[in-house]
């Protein structure tokens, strides 16, 4: 049994932290809002975010960052991204020197285009073998039901990525080793906005040729900026690129997808943030993606696309007709 500290009391956050029950850990859980903890220590049940899904008695939930951190040998993070520097600049001093991070956010963050593990790294002073993450088709929903699922967990280094594949190995998740942190956090990152268009396709009534040309353009997109960063170009075929991209883009359970419904169907992006508490990762990454691939050098028309949807510049219908538009050219290019 190891002690994991989960930060982060959201739908994901409560989700892993069953994986992690399910696999012999003891689980303590910080949320930021004490209703949702008191829910999960009284009632087994986070009513907020994953309601009717009773909660094994091994995780216990509290507001204090400290109390959730003392003596933790994992300490995973599953907060909002752009939220991720302030909180743990807050939570640093209380992290076990030897913990390991484990990032299960799939984002960049605006202003830096800095991955999460590069900001961990910077924020926490952590080297490399500190710091995992966790991608995967994973919808929170379908894991805290316990379907079967598999996912990558990638570590630079190879002893402790073993030790993760032990802490989160349960009866229903099964885990794949890699050392391919790049690949892995930018599949995970970019697919939330390549939903985010497809939403858009479905919400405009388009059929499935429509949104399967958005996805495999997509998932050529997504390589051409990991690869161009390092990453091993078959990390984006596996679990952490075309897995999380076709979960994320073909269920009605991602935030992203139906985020960019409602886009599609003439919604603005204000308005649909503030119908909801739920967060898509794609509507804020979409422009610091924009950045990294302009840094990098690459190509990135569908992000560039997407990103003008959100920000008001385009309608939905504007970025299809604009896209379809483009200058013709070979399909490898």
């Amino acid at each position: 049994m190891s002690k994991v500290a989960v930060c982060g009391a959201g739908s994901w956050g409560t989700a892993f932290s069953i994986v992690l029950a399910d696999a012999g850990n003891d689980v303590t859980m910080w949320g930021r809002r004490d209703d949702v903890c008191a829910a999960i220590n009284e009632k087994r049940e986070n009513t907020e975010y994953l309601p009717g899904i009773e909660l094994p008695r091994s995780i216990a939930a509290t507001h204090d960052p400290e109390r959730a951190l003392h003596g933790a040998e994992f300490v995973v993070l599953a907060v909002p991204s752009q939220t991720l520097r302030t909180n743990l600049s807050d939570w640093a001093d209380f992290v076990p020197r030897d913990a390991v991070f484990v990032s299960l956010m799939k984002g960049v963050e605006l202003g830096t285009a800095k991955r999460m593990s590069e900001v961990i790294a910077e924020v926490a002073g952590a080297g490399p073998e500190r710091i995992g993450v966790v991608s995967g088709p994973n919808l929170a929903k379908e894991i805290a039901r316990r379907e079967p699922a598999a996912s990558v967990v990638a570590c630079a280094d190879e002893d402790v990525v073993k030790r993760l594949l032990q802490v989160c190995h349960s009866p229903a998740f099964r885990p794949y080793s890699s050392t391919d942190v790049v690949g892995c956090e930018l599949g995970g990152a970019y697919k939330n906005v390549i939903a985010l268009g497809v939403g858009m396709a479905i919400g405009l009534g388009f059929g499935d040729n429509t949104t399967a040309s958005v996805i495999t353009r997509g998932l050529a997109e997504i390589a051409r900026l990991a690869t161009a960063l390092g990453a091993d170009p078959l990390t984006l075929m596996g679990l952490a690129g075309l897995g999380d991209l076709v979960a994320t883009c073909s269920s009605p359970l991602s935030r992203n997808r139906t985020f960019g419904e409602k886009l599609g169907q003439g919604m603005t992006t204000d308005e649909i943030a503030s119908s909801t508490r739920q967060v898509a990762e794609g509507v804020k990454s979409c422009a610091s993606l924009l950045d990294l691939a302009a840094r990098t050098g690459v190509d990135a028309p569908i992000v560039n696309h997407v990103n003008d949807v959100v920000e008001g510049r385009l309608t939905a219908g504007e970025m299809v007709t604009s896209l379809i538009s483009r200058d013709t050219k070979a399909e490898r290019d």
